[in-house]
């Protein structure tokens, strides 16, 4: 039985999800669970894990078709409302779902797959009450496939068992202290861990309440935050960001009732991305709260926090969590002395099981002797561990999303006009690292308006580039390979000039 479900049934009456101006209890969560597993199932015993992908908004529908998904015996595909239906086709295919469900917000942008795919499509909206029997899930079942960028370039499908789930969301709420009073805001998208796990998992699994927003507005966060409700808010350094700037621009008096509502709180976590030390003091002045900094990534949930009693270095991520061991190894995977560079191995219940049908990638991504390789370079500096930054220039991390530059090359190159491209990832405040894309080009006269139109249907807007370099050719090395640190002094002095 899997253990977060069947403790919802210890606090029925309890309010679980708030959304779209509705409350929901955990005894409605439950019931609304089971129809979509049996709407599933339509009759088979058992899905015995069939992938079951999903496209729908941050709402009560989200948590009641993935714990229905769950009871049914399947495996959960949540998707990108932000994708465009490429990227979504991709998942798909990859994962071979079997079944997608939809409410009627995505029911255009996923009608050319009506009549192209056997995939079986449910409207969430036509999913009624019903009665059966729902099979008996173990928990060492594959439960989640979530995708993350690679250096491979293309998605990789990162699959988690209820068993890795549990052990993510347990050793957080024995380190972050959550309890059944607690009631988060939830502005994040439900295709990370950040808003899957650290918010939604862990308020369920302890009786507390999550509230939804579906749009991050900060005008729309702050009114929810002065309702007095909310005592628990977990967001990227890019919404602090923007939050801050909104705040700046608010009457004395308004701001003193939000920093008053704002004191009051609990926890303030931020993650996903380094959080420049200039928010965090900006924030502790608005807020009262040094903002609880993190380390974790997609394959193996949360690994490293900063104490929830105790102090908080800034720019440090903090001391691994419980169950969770960590080792700082050098390129032979050997322990660095402390205050050396190493990279971040991970080991414990809470690490991925594999790469969707990637056998190669799963095994290169584990050391001999079983360490997850998280590919982050960090210091042991005192009792705390300072990351430094990643060993691979192809991954960009932007408003808390991991991203593969060689994802966005490959996009890029398919344009009439563009010769050869370089992207990288440029350092930027508001969003930790903003995209730059190097363009070499066909002709004389290249025209950056419409590839950023061309672009419209191809790349979310998240992994759309923000800056533009048009060159006779890429900086290589003697061996000819693009060398990319080069390309980002490049953006990094066109900025200053």
């Amino acid at each position: 039985m899997i253990t977060l479900i069947e403790r919802a049934a210890t606090f029925p009456k309890r309010t679980a999800i708030k959304s779209g101006g509705h409350s929901y209890t955990y005894q409605t969560l439950l019931d609304k669970s089971k129809d979509v597993a049996l709407s599933i199932l339509d009759g088979q015993i058992d899905l015995n894990g069939a992938r079951i992908a999903f496209l729908v908004p941050a709402s009560f529908t989200y948590a009641a078709t993935q714990w229905g998904i769950w009871r049914a015996g399947g495996i959960a595909v949540p998707l990108c409302e932000k994708h465009p239906l490429p990227s979504i086709e991709y998942i798909l295919n990859d994962t071979q779902a079997s079944t997608l469900i939809l409410s009627e917000e995505f029911e255009s942008l996923l009608a050319p797959l009506f009549d192209k795919t056997e995939i079986r499509f449910i409207r969430f909206s036509e999913i009624t009450a019903k009665k059966g029997e729902l099979p008996d899930v173990q928990t060492d079942r594959s439960a989640l496939i979530l995708y993350t960028s690679g250096t491979t370039g293309a998605p990789k499908g990162v699959v988690t068992t209820h068993d890795n789930i549990e052990a993510q969301i347990t050793t957080l709420v024995e380190s972050w202290q959550w309890n059944k009073d607690d009631h988060v805001l939830n502005v994040l998208p439900l295709h990370h861990v950040h808003g899957i796990i650290n918010m939604l998992s862990c308020a369920l699994w302890s009786g507390a309440c999550c509230e939804f927003l579906p749009k991050f507005n900060p005008e729309e966060v702050y009114q929810a935050f002065t309702k007095g409700e909310v005592n628990v808010f977990m967001a990227v350094p890019t919404i602090y960001f923007k939050l801050i700037a909104y705040y700046n621009e608010l009457a004395p008096a308004v701001q003193e009732s939000i920093s008053k509502h704002l004191k009051k709180f609990r926890l303030m976590v931020s993650g996903s991305a380094a959080l420049p030390i200039s928010v965090l003091e900006q924030w502790k002045e608005i807020s009262g709260h040094t903002l609880l900094e993190r380390y974790g990534m997609t394959e193996m949930g949360m690994a490293i926090s900063n104490p929830y009693n105790g102090t908080r270095k800034p720019g440090h991520i903090g001391q691994p969590l419980p169950g969770v061991e960590i080792l700082l190894g050098d390129s032979d995977h050997q322990p660095v002395q402390n205050g050396e560079p190493g990279e971040i191995l991970i080991k414990g219940p809470n690490v991925f099981k594999e790469y969707w049908n990637k056998p190669k990638a799963t095994e290169e991504a584990f050391t001999p002797d079983g360490w997850f390789k998280s590919g982050d370079i960090a210091i042991w500096d005192g009792d705390s561990i300072k990351i430094l930054g990643r060993n691979s220039v192809d991954i960009i991390k932007s408003g808390g999303y991991k991203i593969s530059a060689l994802e966005i090359e490959e996009v890029l190159r398919k344009h009439s006009n563009i010769k050869d491209c370089g992207v990288v990832g440029i350092p930027d405040l508001e969003w930790g690292e903003i995209i730059g894309a190097a363009i070499v080009s066909e002709t004389d006269d290249f025209d950056v308006e419409e590839l950023k139109s061309w672009l419209n249907d191809k790349l979310p807007g998240y992994k759309t580039p923000r800056k533009y370099l048009i060159m006779s050719d890429l900086p290589r090395n003697v061996m000819g390979k693009v060398t990319k640190n080069n390309i980002k002094e490049l953006f990094t002095n066109n900025q200053q000039n």
